[in-house]
């Protein structure tokens, strides 16, 4: 059995395509839409609705300034627009459209933080499998599935009115109970990786991202094969092993283009 494994795609359709070839199934961990391209600021959402140089500025302060400062300068984009929800809804579902179009083998699928899960249902076809939350059966292995990132502690999410975006981050306890009902797997498929240091350290960004101490519990108790994941693009380590279990960072797919190939 084959099977290839991609996370943080980012608006790769043209590597999408090509990632399910030779493959039996296709995983997908999160992180389709390209919403802030720091590479290439004119691309992206962002990019398309307000252009390279408001972009630049944006991901300079995500590098430089703190949290206030961003969220800051990021209301005063967002109010150039008539109707951002709208603009924003509209490039999302362009992205979608593309993206989802481009899994060609059958694919099981979860999304990241930088998803809008409430509309993927519209682009799923019969090739597509959404797997939140759930395990499933892939030649013989059970895989459970457990999308989108954690909440920063002490951050509340409130309905603020006109908000154009809003990131897949879930509450904690809602995250660990999503966790917690994953039984009896061979595979762990999450976004976000498990609160082991090396793996949610990213050595670019120089700050630790959040992981979860949930799925280290799981590990530890079910002993999974393998534990697999995305979101740190630049991980410390890209491999740990927790027990029995193989922890491994799939890859900025974004970036590299190439799936992560598992085989038994």
């Amino acid at each position: 059995m084959r099977v290839h494994v991609v996370s943080d795609v980012h608006g790769n359709a043209d590597a999408l395509k090509r990632a399910g070839d030779g493959a039996d199934a296709l995983v997908v961990l999160g992180d389709l839409l390209d919403f802030v391209d720091y590479h290439d600021h004119d691309k992206g959402i962002m990019g398309v609705l307000f252009g390279a140089e408001k972009v630049a500025e944006f991901a300079r302060l995500r590098r430089e300034g703190t949290r206030d400062d961003t969220v800051a300068y990021s209301r005063t984009l967002w109010a150039t627009l008539d109707n951002p929800v709208e603009a924003v809804d509209e490039a999302i579902r362009e992205q979608y459209a593309t993206l989802f179009a481009s899994m060609t083998a059958p694919t099981y699928a979860i999304p990241g933080n930088v998803d809008a899960p409430a509309l993927w249902p519209e682009f799923t076809g019969s090739g597509v499998q959404l797997v939140d939350g759930e395990v499933v059966t892939i030649g013989g292995l059970r895989f459970g599935f457990a999308g989108g990132a954690v909440l920063p502690e002490g951050v509340v999410l409130r309905p603020r009115k006109g908000a154009a975006w809003r990131p897949y981050l879930r509450l904690r306890e809602e995250f660990d109970q999503a966790v917690a009902g994953l039984k009896q797997v061979d595979v762990l498929c999450t976004h976000i990786p498990p609160a082991v240091p090396e793996l949610t350290y990213d050595v670019i960004a120089r700050r630790a991202e959040l992981g979860s101490r949930a799925m280290v519990d799981l590990i530890r108790e079910q002993r999974p094969r393998w534990s697999l994941f995305g979101h740190v693009h630049q991980p410390l380590a890209v491999r740990r092993r927790v027990g029995r279990t193989e922890c491994r960072n799939v890859g900025h797919f974004k970036e590299t283009g190439q799936p992560y190939v598992l085989r038994w």
